[in-house]
């Protein structure tokens, strides 16, 4: 490829605040829930680029094409790749689309297609637009993506730019109403800031709750000397217990302190085990990343064995928000509740949030006063 911005390019990154900013010269937008991917084209020539510089290119083929015919022969944008269904963003349907069989991969681009969105452009013909304001870039981008009337538009059906706005009141909505449909938070940039890979210079802002939960088991860490998550479960109307996520980010202290701290449990922990059946080797590899040892496509197949724990210790969790049943991000631990039974730990305390149509948010990129 010959363009001003070349692959492979880190994206430039946010650092999380708790509430948000509102000093003059910010802009806000919803922070979308899906694959981050920069997309570079030359001519016929598409390449999409993810965060980790695992390319995503094969994996996403109907994108190339629609990509191929909506963007300028020469450009770089920055954006996200999301699957949109009419229940919102479906992270767990996205992560599918990482499948190593190219017969699956083309069957899965037809019966869950994914969308394209886009925040930022780094190059635009033969000029890098990364030391240029985002005003800037933001201007440029909705030229390429909002122009050349109803026909561009046709082409543009699962490719969108995101919403904008600078009046924080209106980003403290956005906050609440779209997290209905499966949006993290709000993003926030200064509009004279240059595009810095890798730096993280944007702000966050994030939905954080908790959740006293059932510690069932742990996975070491990769040093193989501390404990390097923790494994969580709540349970049903029924009694089961499901697997919630993990709660992990820990020291190495604390890894080495947990050990210490978790010993006793581990005595005689399968006999009785709700999840012993998931224990079993054979049973781990058919998982598919939905039991606690299961295989991730996402991460490469590391090893996600893990090591039952007597289901007695209850846990208050921070987290984000939950997505089919499972803490999207992970967790964090606050601290250990012995206040608290294991039974008492069901789907019931968390938060319902009510759902929001997602085409009331792109209509948002439409009509929104910069």
């Amino acid at each position: 490829m010959e363009l001003p911005v070349t692959p492979p390019v880190k994206p430039m990154l946010a650092k999380s605040v708790s509430t948000l900013p509102r000093e003059a010269g910010l802009r806000y937008e919803p922070k979308w829930d899906g694959f981050r991917c920069i997309v570079f084209r030359d001519g016929d020539e598409i390449e999409l680029g993810s965060r980790n510089d695992r390319p995503l290119t094969r994996y996403f083929p109907e994108l190339v094409e629609l990509l191929r015919t909506a963007l300028p022969d020469k450009c770089v944008v920055d954006g996200e790749i999301v699957i949109v269904t009419e229940n919102g963003l479906d992270f767990d349907t996205l992560q599918q689309r990482l499948h190593p069989a190219a017969s699956r991969v083309n069957k899965l681009a037809v019966d869950t297609p994914a969308s394209f969105v886009g925040f930022d452009l780094l190059a635009l013909g033969e000029k890098d637009l990364t030391g240029e304001p985002f005003s800037e870039r933001r201007r440029l981008l909705e030229t390429i993506l909002r122009g050349g009337g109803d026909g561009a538009q046709d082409r543009l059906e699962r490719i969108h730019l995101t919403p904008i706005t600078d009046d924080p009141d209106v980003a403290q909505d956005w906050f609440t109403r779209f997290e209905g449909a499966g949006f993290d938070g709000v993003m926030v940039k200064a509009a004279d800031l240059a595009y810095l890979q890798d730096k993280r210079v944007m702000f966050k802002v994030k939905h954080e709750r908790t959740a006293d939960c059932v510690i069932a088991g742990f996975r070491w860490h990769k040093d193989g000397e501390g404990v390097g998550s923790l494994l969580l479960g709540l349970f049903d109307d029924d009694g089961n217990l499901h697997h919630l996520g993990v709660a992990s980010s820990f020291t190495a202290a604390r890894r080495k302190e947990l050990v210490e701290e978790l010993a006793p449990l581990r005595v005689n922990a399968l006999e009785d085990h709700p999840w012993r059946e998931w224990a079993d080797a054979a049973a781990q590899a058919r998982a598919d990343g939905k039991m606690p040892g299961g295989v991730s496509r996402w991460t490469g197949g590391k090893d996600l064995s893990w090591e039952p724990l007597r289901t007695e210790l209850v846990a208050e969790v921070r987290y984000e928000h939950v997505m089919a049943g499972r803490l999207r991000h992970g967790g964090r631990l606050v601290r250990f509740r012995t206040d608290r039974t294991p039974e008492s730990c069901t789907y019931a305390q968390l938060d319902e949030v009510a759902p929001a149509e997602l085409s009331a948010i792109f209509d948002e990129a439409k009509g929104v006063a910069r």
